[in-house]
Order: structure tokens, then C-alpha cells, then sequence
């Protein structure tokens, strides 16, 4: 008897997708509310202010604005400190809600 079936068919098979992961939206860049701005497999990165984790891990923009990132310190269970990466959405001012002051006028 033979280990292996027969024309190797069990060992074909391994042709998948790509998962399509990693950054969608740069630093400095502009989001719109919902935007996806990083896909990624567990919480690798770590999402701030304007942002929000949905269930699979993804990070996306909870308004408009510009993207950030920014190093930070976060303390795993055991205690020790790690520094990950911080995804934030810094709002933009709309040109029509500015007031014009003596100074800039």
C-alpha cells in the first residue's frame, strides 16, 4: 500500500485568495465616516480617537477627517509594556464654518 494517494491529489489544493490586509489609508490622507482604513488579522494595530475596531479587527473611521498615527505604550496582561501603533482621525474644519476675524480678514 502506498502513504500517498494516487496522481498526488491530496497535496494540491493550497490556491487561496488573498486575504487583501494591511493599510488602506495613509497618514495625512482624508476619510469619510465608515471607511475602512486598515484591515488586519487580530488587533495588531490599535484604534484612537475618530475610529472604531469592528469584529474582524478592522479599523475604521467614525468621522471625517485626517488619518494619524502615533506611537503608544499599552500594558499586556502579564503587565509588561508594549509600544503599538495607534491609528486616530484628526477632524478637518469646513471653509464655510470658519469666521473671519480682523486679524486674518
Amino acid at each position: 500500500m502506498s502513504k500517498t494517494k494516487a496522481q498526488s491529489r491530496s497535496k494540491n489544493g493550497r490556491k487561496t485568495a488573498g486575504k487583501r490586509l494591511g493599510v488602506k489609508r495613509y497618514a495625512g490622507q482624508a476619510v469619510r465616516r465608515g471607511e475602512v482604513i486598515i484591515r488586519q488579522v487580530g488587533q495588531t494595530k490599535r484604534s484612537g480617537p475618530g475610529t472604531y475596531l469592528s469584529r474582524n479587527f478592522s479599523i475604521h473611521a467614525a468621522i471625517d477627517g485626517q488619518v494619524g498615527f502615533q506611537q503608544r505604550r499599552c500594558r499586556l496582561f502579564t503587565g509588561r509594556t508594549v509600544r503599538r501603533t495607534e491609528v486616530f482621525v484628526k477632524p478637518i474644519e469646513d471653509q464655510k464654518t470658519k469666521v473671519k476675524t480682523p486679524a486674518n480678514a
